[in-house]
Protein backbone atom coordinates (compact mmCIF):
# COMPACT_ATOMS: atom_id res chain seq x y z
CA UNK A 1 0.00 0.00 0.00
CA UNK A 2 1.73 3.33 -1.15
CA UNK A 3 0.22 6.50 0.31
CA UNK A 4 0.37 8.64 -2.69
CA UNK A 5 -0.32 11.43 -0.74
CA UNK A 6 2.07 11.28 2.46
CA UNK A 7 5.18 10.57 -0.58
CA UNK A 8 3.61 13.81 -3.05
CA UNK A 9 3.19 16.32 0.37
CA UNK A 10 4.95 14.49 3.13
CA UNK A 11 1.99 14.97 5.11
CA UNK A 12 1.59 12.12 7.71
CA UNK A 13 -1.51 10.36 7.77
CA UNK A 14 -3.60 7.34 10.21
CA UNK A 15 -1.65 4.49 9.43
CA UNK A 16 1.89 6.16 8.79
CA UNK A 17 3.81 4.52 10.87
CA UNK A 18 2.67 0.67 9.96
CA UNK A 19 3.90 1.66 6.28
CA UNK A 20 6.73 4.29 6.67
CA UNK A 21 7.87 3.55 10.41
CA UNK A 22 11.41 2.59 10.66
CA UNK A 23 11.23 -1.39 11.33
CA UNK A 24 12.67 -1.45 14.80
CA UNK A 25 9.11 0.79 15.58
CA UNK A 26 7.06 -1.09 13.50
CA UNK A 27 4.89 -3.86 15.54
CA UNK A 28 6.20 -7.42 15.70
CA UNK A 29 3.55 -8.70 13.47
CA UNK A 30 2.01 -8.96 10.28
CA UNK A 31 -1.16 -7.17 9.73
CA UNK A 32 -3.77 -10.02 8.92
CA UNK A 33 -6.71 -9.96 6.14
CA UNK A 34 -8.90 -12.25 7.99
CA UNK A 35 -11.58 -13.43 5.04
CA UNK A 36 -14.13 -14.75 7.74
CA UNK A 37 -16.98 -16.03 4.63
CA UNK A 38 -16.80 -16.89 1.97
CA UNK A 39 -20.63 -16.01 1.08
CA UNK A 40 -21.63 -12.62 -0.42
CA UNK A 41 -24.33 -10.95 -1.56
CA UNK A 42 -23.35 -9.45 -4.79
CA UNK A 43 -21.37 -11.14 -7.70
CA UNK A 44 -18.33 -9.07 -8.56
CA UNK A 45 -16.60 -9.28 -11.82
CA UNK A 46 -13.42 -9.19 -10.35
CA UNK A 47 -13.76 -11.05 -6.78
CA UNK A 48 -10.57 -12.65 -5.38
CA UNK A 49 -12.55 -15.01 -3.15
CA UNK A 50 -14.74 -17.26 -6.43
CA UNK A 51 -14.43 -20.50 -5.51
CA UNK A 52 -13.27 -20.73 -1.50
CA UNK A 53 -15.05 -23.15 0.41
CA UNK A 54 -18.22 -22.08 2.51
CA UNK A 55 -16.98 -23.80 5.54
CA UNK A 56 -15.82 -20.72 7.67
CA UNK A 57 -13.92 -21.12 11.69
CA UNK A 58 -16.51 -21.03 14.57
CA UNK A 59 -16.91 -17.89 16.61
CA UNK A 60 -14.77 -19.70 19.41
CA UNK A 61 -12.11 -20.93 16.83
CA UNK A 62 -12.40 -17.77 15.27
CA UNK A 63 -11.54 -15.69 18.52
CA UNK A 64 -8.64 -18.53 19.63
CA UNK A 65 -7.00 -17.16 16.13
CA UNK A 66 -7.66 -13.65 17.31
CA UNK A 67 -5.85 -14.41 20.65
CA UNK A 68 -2.86 -16.06 18.81
CA UNK A 69 -2.28 -12.81 15.92
CA UNK A 70 -3.07 -10.44 19.62
CA UNK A 71 -0.25 -12.47 20.98
CA UNK A 72 2.07 -12.30 18.42
CA UNK A 73 2.31 -8.46 18.01
CA UNK A 74 -0.52 -8.34 14.94
CA UNK A 75 -1.50 -4.58 15.25
CA UNK A 76 -4.29 -4.85 12.64
CA UNK A 77 -6.61 -7.40 11.59
CA UNK A 78 -8.80 -6.57 8.39
CA UNK A 79 -12.18 -8.36 8.48
CA UNK A 80 -13.33 -9.12 4.41
CA UNK A 81 -14.84 -12.01 2.72
CA UNK A 82 -16.81 -12.50 0.63
CA UNK A 83 -19.10 -9.79 2.55
CA UNK A 84 -18.20 -9.75 6.36
CA UNK A 85 -21.67 -8.19 7.30
CA UNK A 86 -23.20 -11.79 6.09
CA UNK A 87 -21.02 -12.95 8.80
CA UNK A 88 -23.82 -12.49 11.96
CA UNK A 89 -20.53 -12.77 14.71
CA UNK A 90 -18.73 -9.70 13.09
CA UNK A 91 -19.26 -7.45 15.59
CA UNK A 92 -18.36 -10.07 18.21
CA UNK A 93 -15.32 -10.70 16.58
CA UNK A 94 -14.20 -7.61 16.10
CA UNK A 95 -14.82 -6.34 19.68
CA UNK A 96 -12.56 -9.43 20.59
CA UNK A 97 -9.95 -8.45 18.23
CA UNK A 98 -9.85 -4.61 20.04
CA UNK A 99 -10.19 -6.29 23.43
CA UNK A 100 -6.94 -8.03 22.70
CA UNK A 101 -5.39 -4.54 21.85
CA UNK A 102 -5.97 -4.84 18.05
CA UNK A 103 -7.21 -2.39 15.50
CA UNK A 104 -10.15 -3.84 13.80
CA UNK A 105 -11.22 -2.60 10.19
CA UNK A 106 -13.48 -3.70 7.71
CA UNK A 107 -13.62 -3.82 4.10
CA UNK A 108 -17.35 -4.23 2.73
CA UNK A 109 -19.63 -3.68 -0.28
CA UNK A 110 -21.55 -1.31 2.13
CA UNK A 111 -24.99 -2.74 0.75
CA UNK A 112 -25.70 -4.53 4.20
CA UNK A 113 -25.01 -1.64 6.35
CA UNK A 114 -27.90 -0.19 7.84
CA UNK A 115 -27.49 2.79 10.52
CA UNK A 116 -28.03 -0.27 13.46
CA UNK A 117 -25.48 -2.24 11.78
CA UNK A 118 -23.28 0.52 11.91
CA UNK A 119 -24.16 1.40 15.53
CA UNK A 120 -23.07 -2.42 16.09
CA UNK A 121 -19.70 -1.46 14.57
CA UNK A 122 -18.68 0.84 16.37
CA UNK A 123 -19.67 -0.13 20.02
CA UNK A 124 -17.07 -2.99 18.52
CA UNK A 125 -14.37 -0.26 18.39
CA UNK A 126 -13.94 -0.88 14.58
CA UNK A 127 -11.46 1.95 14.00
CA UNK A 128 -12.14 2.00 9.84
CA UNK A 129 -14.63 0.88 7.15
CA UNK A 130 -13.57 0.21 4.05
CA UNK A 131 -16.26 0.73 1.01
CA UNK A 132 -15.67 -1.30 -2.71
CA UNK A 133 -17.06 1.51 -4.75
CA UNK A 134 -15.79 0.62 -8.40
CA UNK A 135 -17.19 3.38 -10.64
CA UNK A 136 -19.95 5.54 -11.43
CA UNK A 137 -23.14 4.39 -10.70
CA UNK A 138 -24.31 2.68 -13.99
CA UNK A 139 -20.12 1.13 -14.07
CA UNK A 140 -20.81 0.24 -10.44
CA UNK A 141 -24.13 -1.81 -11.01
CA UNK A 142 -22.98 -3.61 -13.90
CA UNK A 143 -19.54 -5.11 -11.84
CA UNK A 144 -21.22 -5.37 -8.62
CA UNK A 145 -24.36 -7.45 -10.65
CA UNK A 146 -26.94 -5.72 -8.79
CA UNK A 147 -29.16 -2.62 -9.62
CA UNK A 148 -28.89 0.07 -6.98
CA UNK A 149 -25.27 -1.47 -5.69
CA UNK A 150 -24.03 2.19 -5.95
CA UNK A 151 -26.60 3.85 -4.04
CA UNK A 152 -27.10 0.90 -1.33
CA UNK A 153 -23.13 1.31 -1.40
CA UNK A 154 -23.21 5.02 -0.47
CA UNK A 155 -25.72 4.78 2.16
CA UNK A 156 -23.83 2.08 4.18
CA UNK A 157 -21.27 4.15 3.99
CA UNK A 158 -23.48 7.43 5.25
CA UNK A 159 -24.49 5.54 8.11
CA UNK A 160 -21.15 4.61 8.59
CA UNK A 161 -19.88 8.38 9.48
CA UNK A 162 -23.34 8.91 11.22
CA UNK A 163 -22.31 6.24 13.77
CA UNK A 164 -18.66 8.10 13.69
CA UNK A 165 -16.51 5.69 11.82
CA UNK A 166 -13.49 6.55 9.44
CA UNK A 167 -14.68 5.51 6.06
CA UNK A 168 -12.76 4.98 3.36
CA UNK A 169 -13.40 4.26 -0.65
CA UNK A 170 -12.03 1.28 -2.19
CA UNK A 171 -11.53 0.69 -5.89
CA UNK A 172 -10.25 -2.31 -8.28
CA UNK A 173 -9.47 -0.55 -11.77
CA UNK A 174 -9.37 -2.36 -14.92
CA UNK A 175 -9.88 -1.07 -18.56
CA UNK A 176 -13.79 -1.29 -17.52
CA UNK A 177 -13.93 0.77 -15.33
CA UNK A 178 -10.54 3.41 -16.13
CA UNK A 179 -12.42 6.28 -17.38
CA UNK A 180 -14.67 6.17 -14.19
CA UNK A 181 -11.69 7.29 -11.72
CA UNK A 182 -11.60 11.40 -12.33
CA UNK A 183 -15.24 11.00 -11.45
CA UNK A 184 -14.63 9.06 -7.94
CA UNK A 185 -12.21 11.40 -7.24
CA UNK A 186 -14.55 14.43 -7.13
CA UNK A 187 -16.98 11.94 -5.62
CA UNK A 188 -14.36 11.55 -2.52
CA UNK A 189 -13.67 15.19 -2.05
CA UNK A 190 -17.21 16.02 -2.41
CA UNK A 191 -18.50 14.46 0.41
CA UNK A 192 -15.59 14.94 1.80
CA UNK A 193 -14.47 10.95 2.42
CA UNK A 194 -10.80 10.73 3.92
CA UNK A 195 -9.52 7.99 2.09
CA UNK A 196 -9.88 6.40 -1.44
CA UNK A 197 -7.40 3.59 -1.75
CA UNK A 198 -6.86 2.45 -5.55
CA UNK A 199 -6.23 -1.65 -6.10
CA UNK A 200 -4.37 -3.12 -9.21
CA UNK A 201 -6.15 -5.82 -10.31
CA UNK A 202 -4.50 -9.49 -9.31
CA UNK A 203 -5.30 -12.51 -11.20
CA UNK A 204 -6.80 -14.51 -9.15
CA UNK A 205 -10.92 -16.03 -8.42
CA UNK A 206 -12.71 -14.04 -10.85
CA UNK A 207 -9.97 -11.70 -11.39
CA UNK A 208 -8.25 -13.94 -13.44
CA UNK A 209 -11.08 -13.73 -16.01
CA UNK A 210 -9.89 -10.12 -16.22
CA UNK A 211 -6.45 -10.30 -17.84
CA UNK A 212 -7.65 -9.05 -20.65
CA UNK A 213 -8.97 -5.59 -19.22
CA UNK A 214 -5.96 -4.91 -17.34
CA UNK A 215 -4.57 -1.83 -17.47
CA UNK A 216 -2.38 -1.20 -20.05
CA UNK A 217 1.63 -0.12 -19.83
CA UNK A 218 0.45 3.43 -20.63
CA UNK A 219 -2.79 3.52 -19.06
CA UNK A 220 -1.03 2.79 -15.47
CA UNK A 221 1.36 5.56 -16.08
CA UNK A 222 -1.59 8.02 -16.93
CA UNK A 223 -3.30 6.95 -14.05
CA UNK A 224 -0.60 7.60 -11.51
CA UNK A 225 0.01 11.11 -12.95
CA UNK A 226 -3.84 11.81 -12.00
CA UNK A 227 -3.45 10.50 -8.77
CA UNK A 228 -0.07 12.74 -7.89
CA UNK A 229 -1.87 15.63 -9.65
CA UNK A 230 -5.10 15.21 -7.63
CA UNK A 231 -3.09 14.61 -4.15
CA UNK A 232 -0.99 17.40 -4.87
CA UNK A 233 -3.83 19.54 -5.05
CA UNK A 234 -5.56 18.19 -2.30
CA UNK A 235 -2.96 18.77 -0.36
CA UNK A 236 -2.56 22.68 -1.43
CA UNK A 237 -6.31 22.88 -1.05
CA UNK A 238 -6.05 21.74 2.96
CA UNK A 239 -8.26 18.42 2.25
CA UNK A 240 -7.78 15.51 4.16
CA UNK A 241 -8.27 13.08 1.99
CA UNK A 242 -5.70 10.64 1.59
CA UNK A 243 -5.22 8.99 -1.93
CA UNK A 244 -3.37 5.35 -1.92
CA UNK A 245 -2.26 3.06 -4.54
CA UNK A 246 -2.46 -0.89 -3.61
CA UNK A 247 -1.18 -4.40 -5.04
CA UNK A 248 1.46 -2.46 -7.52
CA UNK A 249 4.93 -1.16 -6.03
CA UNK A 250 6.09 -0.03 -9.25
CA UNK A 251 3.92 3.16 -8.49
CA UNK A 252 6.32 4.05 -6.05
CA UNK A 253 9.13 4.10 -7.95
CA UNK A 254 6.52 5.79 -10.86
CA UNK A 255 6.57 8.11 -8.34
CA UNK A 256 9.85 8.80 -7.26
CA UNK A 257 10.59 9.48 -11.22
CA UNK A 258 8.11 12.05 -11.59
CA UNK A 259 9.20 13.75 -8.80
CA UNK A 260 12.78 14.36 -9.69
CA UNK A 261 11.34 16.14 -12.79
CA UNK A 262 9.23 18.84 -10.40
CA UNK A 263 10.68 18.97 -7.32
CA UNK A 264 14.22 17.04 -6.49
CA UNK A 265 13.98 17.83 -2.70
CA UNK A 266 10.78 16.44 -2.47
CA UNK A 267 11.75 12.92 -4.56
CA UNK A 268 14.71 12.58 -2.11
CA UNK A 269 12.23 12.65 0.81
CA UNK A 270 9.82 10.02 -0.88
CA UNK A 271 12.44 7.68 -1.71
CA UNK A 272 13.41 7.46 1.97
CA UNK A 273 10.38 6.97 2.96
CA UNK A 274 9.98 4.10 0.03
CA UNK A 275 13.08 2.42 1.10
CA UNK A 276 11.90 2.33 4.77
CA UNK A 277 8.37 0.70 3.48
CA UNK A 278 10.61 -1.66 1.81
CA UNK A 279 8.23 -3.02 -0.89
CA UNK A 280 6.20 -5.61 -1.09
CA UNK A 281 5.65 -7.45 2.10
CA UNK A 282 3.68 -10.83 1.37
CA UNK A 283 4.32 -13.24 3.78
CA UNK A 284 6.38 -10.84 5.88
CA UNK A 285 4.19 -7.90 7.46
CA UNK A 286 1.27 -9.44 5.48
CA UNK A 287 -0.39 -12.33 5.88
CA UNK A 288 -4.48 -13.93 5.07
CA UNK A 289 -6.44 -16.14 6.66
CA UNK A 290 -9.39 -17.70 4.40
CA UNK A 291 -12.43 -18.58 6.26
CA UNK A 292 -11.79 -22.07 6.67
CA UNK A 293 -8.73 -20.79 8.55
CA UNK A 294 -6.28 -21.77 5.91
CA UNK A 295 -3.21 -19.53 6.30
CA UNK A 296 -1.87 -17.46 2.87
CA UNK A 297 1.28 -15.13 2.62
CA UNK A 298 -1.39 -12.84 1.42
CA UNK A 299 -5.43 -12.71 0.72
CA UNK A 300 -4.87 -13.18 -3.34
CA UNK A 301 -2.12 -16.23 -3.20
CA UNK A 302 -4.35 -19.10 -3.65
CA UNK A 303 -2.17 -21.23 -4.92
CA UNK A 304 0.33 -21.30 -1.79
CA UNK A 305 -1.52 -22.06 0.98
CA UNK A 306 1.01 -22.43 4.44
CA UNK A 307 -0.73 -24.39 6.67
CA UNK A 308 -4.55 -24.17 8.96
CA UNK A 309 -5.15 -22.81 12.28
CA UNK A 310 -7.41 -25.50 12.97
CA UNK A 311 -4.39 -28.13 12.69
CA UNK A 312 -1.59 -25.44 13.91
CA UNK A 313 -1.93 -21.89 15.32
CA UNK A 314 -1.08 -18.75 12.92
CA UNK A 315 1.84 -18.05 14.92
CA UNK A 316 3.66 -21.55 14.69
CA UNK A 317 2.76 -21.42 10.81
CA UNK A 318 4.25 -18.19 10.15
CA UNK A 319 7.48 -18.26 12.40
CA UNK A 320 8.59 -21.82 10.98
CA UNK A 321 12.39 -21.60 9.82
CA UNK A 322 11.75 -24.86 7.85
CA UNK A 323 8.70 -23.23 5.07
CA UNK A 324 10.94 -22.51 2.10
CA UNK A 325 8.49 -20.19 0.28
CA UNK A 326 8.34 -18.33 3.55
CA UNK A 327 12.44 -18.04 3.89
CA UNK A 328 12.41 -16.90 0.62
CA UNK A 329 9.92 -14.10 0.89
CA UNK A 330 12.08 -12.89 3.54
CA UNK A 331 15.12 -12.97 1.73
CA UNK A 332 16.84 -9.56 0.83
CA UNK A 333 16.94 -9.34 -2.12
CA UNK A 334 14.42 -12.25 -3.03
CA UNK A 335 15.59 -14.99 -5.46
CA UNK A 336 13.64 -13.42 -8.52
CA UNK A 337 14.37 -13.78 -12.27
CA UNK A 338 13.85 -11.75 -15.46
CA UNK A 339 13.54 -7.67 -15.09
CA UNK A 340 13.47 -7.48 -11.51
CA UNK A 341 16.74 -9.30 -10.54
CA UNK A 342 18.81 -6.23 -11.54
CA UNK A 343 16.32 -3.55 -11.69
CA UNK A 344 17.36 -0.35 -9.33
CA UNK A 345 14.46 0.31 -7.63
CA UNK A 346 13.96 -3.46 -6.34
CA UNK A 347 14.78 -2.27 -2.42
CA UNK A 348 12.00 -0.15 -2.88
CA UNK A 349 9.49 -2.32 -4.79
CA UNK A 350 10.69 -6.15 -3.72
CA UNK A 351 9.66 -8.02 -6.51
CA UNK A 352 6.21 -6.55 -6.66
CA UNK A 353 3.03 -9.19 -6.80
CA UNK A 354 4.48 -12.71 -6.63
CA UNK A 355 0.64 -13.68 -6.87
CA UNK A 356 0.11 -12.03 -10.01
CA UNK A 357 3.90 -13.15 -11.50
CA UNK A 358 2.58 -17.12 -10.86
CA UNK A 359 -0.60 -16.25 -12.59
CA UNK A 360 0.81 -14.60 -15.71
CA UNK A 361 4.45 -16.62 -16.15
CA UNK A 362 4.17 -19.79 -14.20
CA UNK A 363 7.02 -18.87 -12.13
CA UNK A 364 6.49 -17.65 -8.11
CA UNK A 365 10.15 -15.82 -9.02
CA UNK A 366 9.26 -14.70 -12.38
CA UNK A 367 8.06 -11.05 -14.19
CA UNK A 368 5.23 -9.35 -12.26
CA UNK A 369 3.22 -7.95 -16.19
CA UNK A 370 2.09 -5.01 -13.81
CA UNK A 371 5.33 -3.30 -13.65
CA UNK A 372 5.40 -0.67 -16.34
CA UNK A 373 8.59 1.06 -15.87
CA UNK A 374 10.49 0.86 -18.91
CA UNK A 375 13.97 -1.03 -19.12
CA UNK A 376 15.74 2.46 -19.41
CA UNK A 377 14.03 3.70 -16.07
CA UNK A 378 15.08 0.74 -14.36
CA UNK A 379 18.57 -0.08 -15.24
CA UNK A 380 21.39 1.15 -12.80
CA UNK A 381 22.72 3.93 -12.71
CA UNK A 382 26.53 4.10 -13.39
Amino acid sequence: MISISTLVSGRQFGAHRLRYGRPADRPPGPVVVYNCTSACNLDCSHCYAQGWPAESLSTDQAKAMLGDLAAMGCPVVLFSGGEPLLREDLSELAAHAVGLGMRAVVSSNGTLITPAQAEALARAGVSYVGISLDGMEATHDRLRGRKSAFRQALAGLEHCRAAGLKVGLRVTLTRQNLSDLPGLLDLARQRRIPRLCLYHLVYTGRGGNLREADLTAPQRRSMMDLMIARAAEASADGDELELLTVDNHADGPYLYLQLQKSDPARAQAAMDLLRISGGNASGERIGCVRPDGTVLPDQFWQSQPLGNVRQRPFSSIWTDAANPLLASLRRRPRPLTGRCRCCRFLDICNGNFRARAEQATGDIWGDDPACYLTDEEIAPRG
